[in-house]
């Protein structure tokens, strides 16, 4: 059925190692800069007219960032036992919107994540 999307944008800058032969010369830490676009959506307006309060969005988003902004996700407890790729990042800002946010009217919440131009992942999250 019909649906509506809101999309708000940050950044956040991290460092990180990926372990393993698979990743080449991301083994080593580097420093990256991640674009966050993250969208909600719904079937139906809320008595405003609109999806979400775009600053209410924003802050939420800049909240779960803050976490990770200039950190080194090596030592980040959230990436405990999991390299942090750029599909695991998304999802992570995914879940931690969830928990800071009441999702209830929402039928999904979309995270991507733009390593540059040419390249980013996305995590989908059904409601």
């Amino acid at each position: 059925g019909p649906m509506f999307e809101l999309t708000v944008r940050d950044h956040l800058m991290i460092a990180h190692s990926l372990p393993g032969e698979f990743f080449g010369p991301a083994q080593n830490l580097h420093g990256a800069t991640l674009v966050a676009e993250v969208t909600w959506r719904r079937p139906a307006l809320d008595e405003h007219g609109v999806v979400l309060d775009i600053g209410e969005a924003a802050a939420r988003l800049r909240e779960v960032l803050a976490e990770l902004d200039y950190r080194n996700l090596d030592d980040h407890p959230a990436f405990a036992g999991r390299p942090s790729t750029t599909e695991h990042i998304a999802h992570h800002i995914a879940h931690a919107l969830a928990a800071v946010m009441d999702l209830s009217d929402f039928s999904g919440l979309d995270v991507t994540l733009r390593e540059h131009p040419d390249a980013w992942a996305t995590y989908r999250m059904p409601l």
